[in-house]
């Protein structure tokens, strides 16, 4: 007999924008025919070609998905963590995974199997629209990706991807980040040392770094900084985003730091 999801994963589940709104009944059905599983770092889950017959949840841990260049070099193409859905799209083309997956940092995941989803997804509408929306998100996501590689600075990628991990209306957070820096850099397309540059300027909207745990003291201030919100502070002292929103009507926007 399956052993039902406990509370912690369905709490994760249920921030999965695939499944917002789903009705209990719903939600039960298909999480019954999921498969929880714990990986160490570095296991690969799956290989660019192999049969998309399956999609993830992570409950815990990150997971990379990259590809590699003729050179066997890796080229990031997504990080993801709790709360966060990969390669359910792969399933309806049968044209197999596009991209490689492996764990970045131990995780625990939910595993669905295509079959399973896609009898589901037959009978429930509710379902069908969530995932055309989410489908539709990560499209948006991928744009707002490329606007913030060729026209954000450095820091603002990071404060955006850091703002990310938080939960919506958290006043202040505590996030962990993987250990391995060099895997943020390469998702935000940046180089290592730009990423300790762009991790020392959030000091400015009281975000610290200690190992990799990094202290939000206000999500609100570090989101209007990651949206442009903030202007270039007084050398030694910090400047929140606030006091940036009632001077930005009438300065203009500093130049990026990169």
């Amino acid at each position: 007999m399956k052993t039902p999801l406990s509370r912690d994963a369905l709490q994760a589940v249920r921030q999965v924008p695939l499944f917002t709104g789903l009705a209990d009944d719903t939600l039960a059905l298909l999480t019954s025919g999921a498969l929880e599983r714990s990986y160490r770092r570095g296991t690969l889950l799956f290989s660019q070609g192999e049969p998309a017959d399956r999609f993830y949840v992570v409950l815990d841990g990150w997971i990379k998905l990259y590809r590699e260049s003729p050179d066997g070099n890796e080229c990031m193409v997504g990080l993801f963590t709790r709360g966060e859905s990969f390669a359910e799209a792969a399933m309806f083309d049968r044209l197999g995974f596009p991209v490689n997956a492996a764990v970045a940092e131990d995780a625990r995941l939910l595993i669905f199997t295509a079959d399973h989803f896609l009898t589901t997804l037959e009978r429930n509408h509710g379902l069908a629209l969530n995932l055309l929306a989410n489908l539709s998100s990560m499209l948006r996501y991928l744009v707002r990706q490329l606007d913030q590689l060729t026209n954000q600075p450095t820091y603002q990628r990071l404060a955006a991807f850091i703002v990310s991990l938080c939960q919506r209306d958290a006043g202040a957070a505590t996030v962990r980040l993987p250990c391995d820096k060099l895997l943020i850099a390469g998702r935000l397309g940046m180089k290592p040392e730009s990423f300790s540059r762009a991790m020392a300027r959030l000091k400015e909207v009281g975000v610290s770094c200690e190992g990799n745990c990094v202290r939000i003291d206000d999500v609100a201030a570090l989101r209007d900084f990651a949206s442009g919100a903030e202007v270039t502070a007084v050398p030694g002292e910090k400047l929140c985003a606030s006091a940036a929103r009632s001077t930005s009507s009438t300065s203009p926007s500093p130049l990026a730091v990169r």
